[in-house]
């Protein structure tokens, strides 16, 4: 029975986002609320009984996961909200943009910039700092609508076929399910539903946009500061692919230079402390990731996350990820393709990549299925679970154009070798 009750806690809580222009509550105050009162539920069940301790110990594994990303969070927008406030992000549009370029051009620009920065960067780093470019533009907000849904589908689209760019693809990769090879066959229909979802958003879009070329004047530490996020990016990959070290770990350790490097250079006479920028972090994101997080463990230590891989045995696998991928838009991804390798359901090469596409960029069409999406509702103001959700039809057609080009490609080149 409680499981019951528990489910429809995370139900109330998922209709508390969508609601959120109707009831006037804050997202991130509604999932919270939710979050720990389903888990105060399992502990007053629980009772001091013999369950107690496996309780506790998937409580701390959850808690685990969401100090993980907070701290990562904590590091990446500190370092944008830095060079964001500094103007560097404007200096380099000034660089590579034109004085003029119509909308279409742009918008395939954004599409491809966001694609290829995601491929190189985490997700949350990527949509931080293409958000941010978006916002310089200064668009009316309905163009900015069609952007900002734009860079949540491309940037989750982006590091899907890598294994430092995903975490579901990390898991699957180390479960011998595909190889790196394989994995590296998903870039051409990832960005190919990127490019045909641009095309489709670029639909009566007409004009023409005035990059406005202010120059910031920056100062040698700005400079050095860019560097070392860059550095930051990439030693994090390169160090989590030689010695598995999280993500997290390697931004904190580049924050912290950062902070060393602001202060070695003489912050303090520029009256502009460098810890002060962590304020400027939008702690509602945080507040709201812990709340959708501490529902998604919820439902995993019940067992309803396991209870969904029943559609294997209804349908066929290749219209199974399909409808796992649109399941992800709801749930983590990472809970879901958990349960499915555990499961250990059988499938062949080309309908495990076609799986791994399919959670990656699934999360996509809602606001709240990735982090992208969540960071991105943080930052564009107006954009909410409603207004997104007005795009759905747009985002099934790209993610299924993928997802049907992943599966002749896997079919194509697997099968032949």
């Amino acid at each position: 029975m409680l499981d019951y009750v528990l489910i429809g806690i995370a139900v109330m809580a998922l209709l508390g986002v969508v609601f959120e222009e109707v009831l006037h509550v804050n997202k991130a105050k509604t999932t919270l609320f939710f979050g720990t009162f389903a888990w105060i539920l399992l502990f007053i069940d629980a009772n001091r009984g013999p369950h107690l301790a496996e309780l506790n110990e998937h409580l701390i594994e959850n808690i685990s996961e969401i100090s993980t990303l907070w701290l990562f969070l904590l590091a990446a927008m500190t370092f944008v909200a830095y060079l964001n406030r500094k103007g560097m992000i404007e200096n380099m549009l000034n660089i590579i943009m034109p004085q003029k370029i119509t909308l279409k051009k742009l918008i395939f620009f954004t599409a491809i910039f966001s694609f290829c920065f995601s491929s190189l960067a985490d997700n949350i780093t990527a949509t931080l700092v293409s958000i941010a470019m978006v916002l310089s533009l200064g668009l009316p907000f309905n163009q900015t609508m069609r952007f900002a849904v734009l860079v949540v589908f491309a940037v989750n689209s982006g590091g899907v076929s890598l294994i430092t760019g995903d975490v579901t693809t990390l898991m699957i990769f180390l479960d011998d399910k595909v190889t790196i090879t394989q994995l590296l066959l998903l870039i051409i229909p990832s960005l190919t539903a990127v490019l045909f979802l641009a095309l489709l958003l670029s639909i009566g879009m007409k004009g023409e946009v005035k990059i406005k070329k202010t120059r910031h004047e920056l100062r040698p530490v700005d400079y050095v500061i860019a560097g070392i996020f860059l550095s930051t990016i990439v030693l994090t990959l390169i160090a989590n692919v030689l010695f598995a070290i999280p993500p997290m770990l390697s931004f904190l350790a580049g924050m912290a230079v950062m902070f060393l490097v602001a202060t070695f250079m003489g912050e303090e006479k520029y009256d502009d402390p460098i810890l002060d920028y962590i304020r400027l972090i939008e702690f509602d994101t945080l507040l709201f990731f812990l709340g959708v997080l501490l529902l998604v463990g919820m439902l995993d230590h019940i067992d309803a996350l396991g209870a969904l891989l029943h559609v294997y045995s209804v349908m066929p696998s290749t219209g199974a990820n399909f409808v796992m991928g649109v399941l992800s838009s709801m749930i983590d991804n990472v809970p879901l393709t958990a349960a499915l390798l555990k499961a250990d359901i059988a499938m062949s090469t080309a309908e495990w990549m076609a799986f791994t596409y399919a959670v990656g960029v699934g999360g996509s069409l809602l606001i709240i299925g990735s982090s992208a999406g969540i960071v991105t509702m943080s930052k564009v103001k107006g954009l909410t679970f409603a207004k997104y959700g007005k795009f759905v039809l747009l985002l099934l057609a790209a993610y299924s154009v993928g997802y049907a080009l992943v599966l002749v490609m896997a079919n194509l080149f697997v099968t032949a070798s």
